[in-house]
């Protein structure tokens, strides 16, 4: 499973955005965590683990959890 660290965290609107090897960042949505999770508990920096998924939009990280 691929990990990156949160590069930026956009609480009040519950999204942010995963630093990856490759050059682009990943999008993640509250609704992309695992059960057990809780967006609250995560900060910048944080190590995540994370599928990557296809939307209309792009890529997106799914059942996104701490590494």
């Amino acid at each position: 499973m691929p990990q990156g660290k949160i590069k930026r965290l956009v609480a009040d609107r519950g999204f942010g955005f995963i630093e990856t090897d490759g050059n682009d960042d990943l999008f993640f949505h509250l609704s992309a965590l695992d059960e057990g999770v809780s967006f609250e508990e995560l900060a910048e920096g944080d190590v995540l683990e994370y599928e990557v998924g296809e939307t209309p939009k792009g890529k997106r990280a799914e059942n996104v959890r701490k590494a």
